[in-house]
């Protein structure tokens, strides 16, 4: 103790010495705090509409964009990305209808397409923010399947610009020549695409079963599981478009006939089961899920219409963008669930070999939800996905 504070009343000294030292692990934990800053922005989409963003980490970091599956919120991710953010500033955009964009339903019925459109506007502004070319990107599912979109919008962009090159190099295709050409082909692609590198977690890029691809979602069970999936939607679809009493807001929730509510929880309850691979997470969707009487009679839900919107669009549409494959020439990582489901195995491998640069990671006894069946496995791999730029 110094000379001054040992003159100093006791009355005083008390809260002095509490202010000295608190202030300075304070500022140390303020310091250690600030990657992990969590933001919400709203960006404009190419229709007006705003898209909430959720921001870790630090504006100057690599940029990353990670994309969410069906249903899910986009701060699901958080848990991976917060022991990353130090080094990288990863961008969540919750997709139209979910999250916390629920309020924003979709306007368009082919709404992967629509989140397409959407995922062009953000990683435009993400470029144009951190003066890059091109974003790492990861997507899980659903999510998958709009950068499969976004892969087959820009693959005939890339087929004709590469034509354009290899006429002007005919005849100039030898060795060295040959490499050119090939690292040319990759940097338009990723140019037109502003995909640097893509982690695909457990997606294919075909939704329906055809006579030559059996790796349709829940392969051999397809035609099971969407007839069982279509009883419900004739029984909700028409609640999905009728108004409150007022007349000015969508029908909520907990103004549906109570049959009704039960069979969509049933069925959201069902395809979550699919998801699963472990034991453990099979245990925690049916707790988590289990709403008896009293408790559905009041349940919020606020993504309803579009889970059924999206799920009749699932059904009806044909969402195959295989022939984007052959020419997508940002490198793959195919993230795959050993025991997956809904996408089997075999035909994602077969993917991958589609795919000019692809590589195959699988987590054994994982399912369709690997970062809930694996969650280890999955901070590992995705940490090693941006670390091995």
């Amino acid at each position: 103790m110094t000379a001054a504070s040992a003159k100093m009343p006791k009355s005083k000294l008390k809260p002095l010495l509490s202010k000295t030292l608190l202030t300075k692990p304070l500022g140390v934990a303020n310091q250690l705090l600030q990657p992990y800053h969590i933001q919400l922005q709203h960006w404009v989409s190419y229709d007006g509409s705003q898209i909430p963003v959720t921001v870790v980490g630090s504006p100057s970091a690599t940029p990353v964009l990670l994309l969410h599956a069906f249903g899910m919120d986009a701060r699901q991710f958080l848990p991976f990305v917060l022991p990353l953010a130090g080094q990288y500033c990863f961008y969540l955009p919750h997709f139209r209808g979910f999250g916390l964009a629920a309020g924003t339903p979709s306007s368009e019925f082919n709404f992967i397409e629509q989140y397409a459109d959407d995922v062009d506007v953000i990683l435009t502004q993400i470029c144009s923010k951190h003066q890059v070319k091109s974003v790492d990107v990861a997507a899980i599912s659903m999510g998958a399947l709009v950068m499969w979109a976004h892969f087959n919008r820009h693959a005939q962009h890339a087929q004709t610009d590469s034509a354009q090159a290899e006429d002007k190099l005919a005849g100039k295709l030898q060795g060295k020549a040959k490499s050119n050409f090939e690292t040319k082909t990759e940097a338009t692609f990723e140019t037109a695409s502003r995909v640097k590198r893509y982690l695909n977690i457990d997606q294919s890029p075909i939704v329906h079963n055809h006579a030559d691809w059996q790796g349709g979602v829940f392969g051999e069970k397809q035609a099971e599981v969407f007839e069982q999936f279509d009883t419900v939607l004739q029984a909700t679809l028409p609640y999905v478009n009728q108004q409150s009493a007022n007349g000015q807001t969508p029908l909520a929730f907990t103004q549906l006939p109570h049959q009704v509510k039960r069979q969509i929880t049933q069925m959201e309850t069902a395809f979550s089961l699919l998801s699963a691979g472990r034991l453990a997470s099979q245990l925690f969707i049916k707790a988590s899920g289990y709403l008896p009487d009293h408790k559905l009679a009041v349940y919020q839900h606020p993504t309803w219409q579009q889970k059924l919107r999206g799920l009749q669009a699932y059904l009806e549409l044909p969402y195959d963008y295989r022939d984007a494959l052959p020419v997508t020439q940002t490198p793959v990582t195919m993230l795959i669930g050993a025991q997956s489901q809904l996408y089997d195995p075999k035909w994602q491998r077969q993917v991958a070999h589609i795919l000019p640069n692809a590589q195959v990671i699988e987590i054994a006894g994982s399912g369709h939800a690997i970062p809930l069946d694996a969650p280890l496995q999955f901070s590992r791999v995705l940490k090693q996905f941006l670390v091995s730029a």
